[in-house]
């Protein structure tokens, strides 16, 4: 037995063999004709069912596979964010006269990996390992593919290639095959073209796309959270309810401060006929692939997906809870139905920020804590701020005993972001809900009701919150002029950079783009310690345009 060859698949084959022994007894006693009909119906197997020795590997297409693995023991994703089933990494081979290998596993995973491809290749080696992403839950067995398949050639963009250097101590110079924007690979009945996708979401990934088959292998960009339970496309599972909330959760978290270098992703996406999309997690789409992109255009263009009502409370003795449930049962007596209520002491942030993305009106209701925003309220905050969070409509209620300041500290986190419209009046408790605070969340969830229903009347942009000066220390107020707070505050650089990109910048001072992520900076010069505020390239990495 191969000393690569664990026990599962020895008994699997040798099981193989037992069976396939028996089979050729019983078609001895079988008349000729029926025996002949038998072999036919065996020797063509139908596309998706060519399960048998194959490990766990699947079809894509006719010559297009599936290789990657899950991991249902995983309980967090890079450390930080939780998960109830598990996470799924996906690999694929493309067998043709040339075989290519796109991206690799998780190192969890490499057993389960290895079975897979030993039982697609079946002998052959491959010549190509495509990195179309350098993150190590993607990149983790290339030295063990470069000592597998000496001859492997490795094809990644320069950034990649650099990034390999930082990973892995194995020379890959005499097998580096660098690529950029609009390059091509021949396989032979298949050429992968590849598409740059700087900061979706390392500056390094690339997309390869191939026409032949109309499979767009993307990278991390339409992956999900979660693991795979057999079925491997969309189409087969319920995605609405089993997987949409986890691929929101994965985008926003993962990708969602860089929307406009998804939109921009996005556009070349567009021109491609795509008939497949293969991401690095999650499941394959084959059918409807509109769905996702539209999810893709509202998240990367920060447009919420429902007209929605979320309720965030931060409490300790209830009071303020207690006023976040009324103000969601006078949101339904208002006829809003779609209301989610959250304990941000309870609820992970990486749910919370998934729900900020999804819904039009976020509410947040904090006690006041050490003169200041109860702590995990702070932190949503500061996290929607981090990640490019805009174009919502809020309101805030807060809650203290002797000099409540919670709601002014929170409008000034909040307006750090960009387009956010205030709804109602803030409304202040003392302690717990008066009858007073009982007739004032009914007025705000009028107001709220009306805004949700298209008319602002009673809403305007968001401002500093009047007399609430003590923003906590390292929040700081932009303005797109500003280049301090532009590097300070993420969501004020990224909407520079998306208002650069699609309308250019005005005024008479020069303009530098950088070569990464396309952020402009605009002025009389760049100066020489200058770091992008989106990827963090140096000034080597920006070109004068303009």
């Amino acid at each position: 037995m191969e000393s690569n060859t664990s026990r599962r698949t020895f008994i699997k084959a040798a099981a193989g063999a037992t069976a396939a022994t028996a089979a050729v007894a019983a078609a001895s006693t079988m008349g000729g004709q029926q025996a002949q009909a038998q072999e036919a119906a065996t020797s063509a197997p139908k596309l998706n069912d060519m399960f048998a020795g194959r490990g766990n590997a699947r079809q894509v297409t006719d010559d297009i596979w599936w290789v990657g693995a899950a991991d249902k023991r995983l309980a967090l994703f890079e450390n930080a964010y939780p998960l109830e089933q598990g996470m799924t990494y996906n690999s694929y081979l493309v067998m043709d006269d040339k075989v290519a290998l796109i991206d690799t596993v998780d190192r969890a995973v490499v057993g389960q990996y290895l079975e897979n491809l030993n039982a697609v290749l079946d002998g052959r080696s491959v010549d190509y390992l495509v990195v179309d992403h350098m993150e190590p839950d993607h990149s983790s067995a290339i030295d063990l593919m470069i000592s597998k398949f000496p001859n492997i050639q490795i094809v990644t963009s320069a950034k990649g290639a650099a990034l390999i250097g930082q990973f892995f101590e194995t020379d890959i110079s005499d097998r580096l095959v660098t690529v950029a924007e609009g390059d091509t690979l021949e396989l032979g009945a298949h050429t992968l073209s590849f598409v740059e996708a700087p900061m979706v979401h390392w500056p390094e990934v690339l997309m390869a796309y191939d026409a032949a088959s109309g499979v767009l292998f993307s990278a991390d960009a339409f992956g999900s959270f979660n693991s795979l339970d057999g079925n491997i496309f969309a189409d087969q599972v319920d995605y609405d309810n089993d997987w949409m909330p986890e691929a929101r959760r994965f985008y926003t978290n993962i990708v969602g401060k860089y929307g406009p270098q998804v939109q921009a992703a996005l556009e070349k996406a567009s021109t491609l006929d795509i008939k497949f999309i293969c991401s690095t997690h999650g499941l394959v789409w084959r059918k409807d692939t509109d769905k996702i992109l539209d999810k893709y255009t509202h998240w990367a263009t920060y447009e919420p997906e429902d007209k929605a009502v979320v309720i965030y409370y931060g409490s300790i003795y209830g009071g303020t809870e207690n006023a976040a449930n009324i103000l969601a049962t006078k949101l339904s007596e208002e006829g809003i139905s779609n209301v989610k209520v959250y304990d941000v002491a309870k609820t992970h942030k990486s749910w919370l920020l998934a729900e900020a993305f999804r819904a039009s009106h976020l509410v947040f209701c904090s006690c006041t804590y050490n003169m200041g925003i109860f702590t995990p309220m702070k932190e949503l905050l500061n996290y929607l701020v981090d990640h490019n969070m805009q174009n919502r409509h809020v309101s805030f209620v807060e809650n203290g005993s002797w000099q409540p300041v919670a709601a002014g500290l929170m409008r000034n986190i909040v307006a750090q972001m960009s387009d956010m419209t205030l709804v109602g009046s803030d409304i202040t408790l003392m302690s717990t809900v008066s009858d007073q605070n009982v007739e004032e969340l009914g007025t705000l969830a009028k107001q709220i009701a009306a805004s949700v229903n298209g008319d602002d009347s009673s809403s305007d942009l968001l401002t500093m919150a009047d007399g609430a000066t003590n923003v906590s220390a390292g929040d700081v107020m932009h303005t797109n002029a500003d280049t301090a707070a532009q590097a300070a505050a993420p969501s004020a650089a990224a909407s520079s950079a998306a208002e650069s990109a699609s309308a250019g910048t005005s005024g008479g001072a020069s303009q530098w783009k950088c070569k990464i992520c396309g952020y402009v900076y605009e002025g009389d010069s760049l100066p020489a310690d200058f770091v992008c505020p989106i990827c963090g390239a140096s000034a080597d990495e920006f070109e004068k345009i303009a």
